[in-house]
């Protein structure tokens, strides 16, 4: 800490004190209000409130301006900041000293009726006021607002209190997964709640976290997905399911990606990917236009339209536009075939032949930056997907679509594979390569699963959703990060 920063934490310090010493207290238990400060506001506006009525409000000190016998403070709560006006003569002079004690930061109740200035800003003329909690540090500079990024993630209650944008961001956030509940529910889903802790982690490509049951005496799993659990639930006769929560990978950190996210799953029985696909660009199309008043968003130097028909095209169409690689045709003769059509044009390749990485790595490096407006990427390879069914007329294809925007897979969806017997045969062949890949993001066999499979499940058609980088969109914000409130950091030593 600086010789200035130690200085002013001294002042507070000393301002607290002296609180005390006017039998003050700074921290009470609780304080009544009347109104929030925008409320208050709007129904002085409608003229609902007289001029002699007193309010009680209460909020943050965010400005601060000394006039002698009289003096100007702006509060701020949770939903709006209003002008609060001192006079010596009306608080009287004990009163009016404790006024000098306070700074920036500090939480204050204010009584008082409300009037309007000359320069026409709604005031609270002050006839009471009482100390919520006295700030020990120094906000950032108002100005400016708190820039550095790094203190902004690591501190989001400092981002908050001095960046309006951050605040809009996380209410946009809040509202979009408000709208996408609203959206499921009116269609007669309901929202259940299922296990983040697994046994055998299950229902996604990724690495997860382990922990260790301590009564149990064994190791437990962080969910990589809500998945499998969903799809019991149907078996069960839930025939409209859907979870929005976290999920948990062991993966890279970058501007999309973090460790801990959160999704959207959903499961209808009876319907296939094609229903899902419909649902799919009604739910996000509504929730733009719901949350931010629009379909078309500005995300970087594009425009994003989010207004349904999206562009619908076949994963092996798309790669061959984009690097003339056939990757079925490649397939047919097996992984290597596909190895080495990639290398053939120059890709460089990690020593394996998981066809899940070989399709990632054509996805990410020529397809994925092309698809900029909302699109479907359908129809994936069965080798890749060993929880989708099969597509009807080719085999070597199974019913399953991504959904990509600016660039970002920000969905992906299936026709679910409800065969317990091909699905026990493409776990197999996931551990299989799980070893002789080296694939540690491949499935691994889930026998609780299979039980559940074995008593009948409908066709059905599954969704997830990205809800993290659907709000980036939504908001023009270029990292992950800015749309998670408590982003995943390097411990500081």
């Amino acid at each position: 800490m600086s010789k200035r920063l130690e200085s002013i934490t001294q002042q507070r310090l000393d301002k607290l004190h002296a609180l005390l010493e006017r039998g003050v207290n700074p921290y009470p238990n609780r304080y009544h209000r009347t109104h929030a400060v925008q409320q208050a506001k709007d129904l002085f506006e409608q003229g609902k409130i007289a001029a002699d009525e007193v309010l009680s409000l209460a909020g943050r000190i965010v400005a601060q301006r000394d006039m002698g016998k009289a003096a100007f403070a702006d509060i701020r709560d949770g939903t709006g900041k209003i002008q609060t006006y001192f006079r010596r003569d009306d608080l009287g002079e004990e009163k009016y000293a404790i006024v000098q004690d306070l700074d920036l930061g500090d939480f204050i109740g204010v009584s008082g009726a409300l009037f309007r200035t000359r320069s026409g800003e709604v005031t609270v003329r002050v006839s009471d006021f009482t100390v919520l909690a006295k700030s020990l540090e120094p906000l950032p500079e108002k100005w400016h607002g708190l820039v550095d990024v790094e203190k902004r993630y690591r501190q989001r209650y400092l981002d908050l209190i001095s960046n309006e944008s951050a605040r809009d961001t996380f209410l946009v956030r809040s509202r979009v997964v408000a709208a996408m509940r609203r959206f499921l529910d009116s269609r007669g889903f309901i929202e259940v709640e299922t296990p983040m802790l697994h046994a055998t982690p299950g229902g996604a490509r990724a690495r997860p976290f382990v922990t260790h049951h301590q009564a149990l005496d064994e190791d437990l799993y962080l969910r990589i997905a809500t998945e499998l659990h969903l799809k019991r639930l149907i078996v069960g006769g839930f025939d409209k399911v859907y979870e929005i929560g976290r999920i948990f990978r062991n993966e890279g950190i970058s501007t999309r990606h973090n460790p801990e996210f959160t999704t959207l799953e959903s499961y209808e029985a009876y319907a296939d990917y094609n229903d899902v696909m419909k649902m799919a660009e009604e739910m996000v199309s509504q929730v733009a236009q719901e949350v931010v008043g629009t379909m078309k968003t500005s995300f970087g130097e594009n425009t994003i339209d989010f207004a349904p028909p999206w562009q619908r095209i076949t994963l092996r169409d798309a790669v061959l536009q984009a690097c003339d690689i056939d990757i079925v045709k490649c397939l047919q003769g097996g992984a290597q075939g596909l190895r080495d059509a990639m290398q053939a044009i120059g890709m460089g390749l990690e020593e394996t032949l998981s066809p899940a990485y070989l399709i990632d790595k054509l996805l990410s490096t020529y397809v994925e930056p092309k698809l900029v407006q909302p699109t479907f990427l359908m129809d994936y390879p069965v080798d890749t997907t060993p929880l989708a069914k099969r597509k009807p007329g080719n085999e070597m294809l199974v019913e399953r679509f991504e959904i990509f925007v600016a660039g970002m897979e920000i969905g992906n969806a299936f026709t679910e594979l409800n065969d317990p017997i091909e699905q026990a045969a493409r776990f197999a062949a996931q551990e299989e390569w799980r070893v002789k890949f080296g694939d540690q993001e491949a499935e691994q066999y889930q026998e609780d699963f299979i039980l559940a499979m074995r008593y009948g499940m409908p066709p059905t058609g599954g969704l997830g959703v990205g809800i993290d980088r659907l709000v980036m969109l939504l908001t023009n914000q270029q990292s992950i990060r800015e749309v998670i409130l408590f982003p995943q950091l390097k411990t500081k030593q």
